[in-house]
């Protein structure tokens, strides 16, 4: 990467002004920086002033030395221009050749540029989705599964060894729920009337389940006492709505390393084994919830709205200690009838998550919040860290068909499904547009425009951009241009500012990807490829305009402009590949489609 040469030019510097005496020999973890305005150059590198407490100096003169260090060790001439500036900053300018041997790089590189070693090979889990299997995944369940998708593929691209995991809520209330509600159903089939509970599933899925048990069992369970059938209905149901997910989920693309399953903690014992760990560390004590503390200024406690089924302020409940690690007050891991909670088998499945792991990426609805910093506290209390955890929130989905509210589904009963979104508009559509916004920010997702061939379709604009791309190519071919190698001499005649925009953004991809991969941000990539794919729609149609088209009657300034041209298809086509999303070489509509032929 480019960047990779600065800092390597920079590490030279400071080694051999250690070496003469001029500054610490440790060398200072300095930062790059791409500044906003291009004037000021490249990257502006802070070394001066990190470096210059312990050199004693004030960081201006101190970046004065490492400028004349920079020089000595430049034997390349990469460096064009290096000015001292502000407080100490140290903005550089690269020589121009430097970055236009990044566009061999990428051309050489294909479908690897991008990718980087920054995780090290570091072992993470990324728990996404897990929704609770009691239907077919809703719209903001989709959300959360593309969102999820995009973090563990960034880290697969910044090397990281990533595990993608599905945490199945399969043993508490909800499931017996389910049960019951396919047992009513499974009554209505035999000719009963019947009447479904606020709280029940109403969803035609039920039905269908209740339906399959009905065949193989007949009027078996009809009479018979709910502990006869209750385990055997909400294991069958649960199992046949997983069937249900893994459709939903393969419709978007997306797969799972490992499905954990909450029943199996307790199976396996994983659930005592923790609660005795805590017993031994002496983290958790028989007590009473506090009350809500109503008093203006007062430290909040347990809000009587969060507290759990089955889980009262009167009760004498075992207390996990979190409130000495970060967290508002300690929260119950046993009821006072001695079952555990979902918080103790959720913190026994992340003590769990963090033996395997060296970091845990947790991708939750925003309404989970509040759950965070309880879970930070169970990773401190265990002696691991909370730095360890990366939670990244997910907000709702406003699902909308020409501004008017879409709300019901027939197949989920009660919101809309992701199929039923998926099925009308196409994995790539929805996939790119839940990116289209920063996770912690409310989507609009208008079903109407996502399925428009049109270039104010988000994902057609950039999915165009690679196609036309790929038609130039196909021009090129069939004038009789032969596919151009790199050329440095005929690369230094990009010189007007879009080729030299476009030349700076495909060498800054792999910064781009593992920037977002360490910030968790695969709507950066959506964004990048958006204004990428818009500096290129501007230079492609002013070329036009001009009679600077791509395929002129320079040979030299036509090779370089066509590999100017394959080093963009490129690097579309892996920016689309992070987010799962298909880089097709023809597209057409009546929008575009004679939109090629002036190339």
């Amino acid at each position: 990467m480019v960047r990779d040469r600065v800092v390597e030019i920079f590490r030279k510097a400071l080694a051999k002004g250690a070496a003469e005496g001029r500054w610490p020999a440790a060398a200072p973890a300095f930062s790059l920086e791409s500044p906003r305005d291009p004037k000021h150059g490249d990257f502006a590198v802070n070394a001066a002033m990190v470096l210059s407490k312990a050199a004693g100096r004030p960081p201006r003169e101190l970046a004065q030395a490492i400028v004349e260090a920079v020089r000595a060790v430049d034997d390349a001439g990469d460096v064009a221009t290096l000015e001292i500036a502000g407080p100490g900053f140290i903005n550089v300018r690269l020589a121009p050749d430097v970055w236009l041997r990044a566009l061999e790089r990428a051309v050489a590189a294909g479908a690897g540029w991008g990718r980087t070693k920054v995780g090290e090979g570091k072992k993470v889990i990324v728990e996404y989705v897990s929704a609770n299997p009691t239907g077919p995944m809703h719209v903001g369940h989709g959300r959360n599964a593309v969102v999820g998708d995009g973090v563990q593929s960034l880290l697969r691209w910044a090397g990281f060894d990533v595990v993608r995991e599905y945490y199945v809520n399969d043993y508490g209330a909800q499931v017996q729920t389910l049960a019951r509600s396919v047992h009513l159903r499974y009554q209505e089939l035999h000719g009963r009337t019947v009447t479904m509970p606020p709280k029940s599933y109403p969803g035609e899925y039920v039905r269908d389940i209740a339906a399959r048990l009905r065949d193989e069992f007949g009027d078996r369970f009809l009479d018979a006492p709910e502990a006869e059938w209750l385990a055997l209905f909400r294991d069958r149901a649960v199992q046949l709505v997983l069937g249900l997910i893994r459709e939903d989920l393969a419709a978007i693309r997306i797969d799972f390393d490992r499905w954990s399953s909450e029943k199996a903690l307790y199976e396996s014992g994983t659930v005592d084994r923790f609660l005795r760990s805590l017993e031994e560390k002496g983290l958790v004590y028989v007590g009473k919830l506090p009350p809500p503390k109503s008093k203006k200024g007062a430290p909040p406690a347990q809000p009587q709205g969060d507290l759990e089924e089955g889980v009262s302020l009167s009760d004498d409940l075992l207390l996990f200690r979190s409130s000495q690690y970060g967290d508002e007050v300690d929260r119950p891991v046993k009821k006072a009838d001695g079952t555990t909670t979902y918080f103790c088998a959720d913190i026994a499945y992340h003590w769990d998550k963090r033996s395997r792991a060296d970091i845990l990426v947790d991708v939750l609805g925003a309404d989970h919040g509040g759950y965070v910093p309880r879970l930070e506290a169970a990773l401190d209390a265990l002696g691991a860290s909370r730095d360890d955890l990366h939670v990244v929130l997910i907000q709702m989905v406003n699902l909308t068909r020409g501004g008017e509210a879409v709300k019901m589904s027939k197949r989920a009963g009660t919101v809309v499904s992701l199929r039923e979104v998926v099925d009308e508009v196409g994995a790539d559509a929805t996939r790119f547009i839940f990116l289209t916004r920063r996770s912690d920010a409310q989507l609009d997702f208008d079903v109407e425009l996502a399925k428009r061939q049109t270039l104010d379709n988000p994902v057609f604009y950039v999915q165009y951009g690679h196609a036309r791309l790929a038609a130039i190519a196909r021009k090129a071919a069939e004038a009789g241009v032969p596919v151009p190698a790199f050329d440095l001499d005929a690369a230094r005649t990009l010189e007007a500012p879009e080729e030299q925009d476009l030349i700076r953004r495909i060498a800054s991809f792999p910064d781009v990807v593992s920037g977002a991969a360490l910030a968790y941000e695969p709507h950066r990539i959506a964004f990048w490829l958006q204004e990428t794919i818009a500096a290129f729609h501007s230079y492609y149609t002013q070329g036009k305009k001009s009679g600077e088209r791509v395929i002129g009657p320079d040979p030299r300034k036509t090779a370089a402009r066509l590999f100017l041209c394959r080093a963009l298809k490129q690097v579309l086509a892996n920016g689309l590949a992070v987010l799962g999303v298909a880089a097709p070489d023809r597209m057409e509509s009546p929008e575009t489609r004679d939109a090629v032929e002036d190339a």
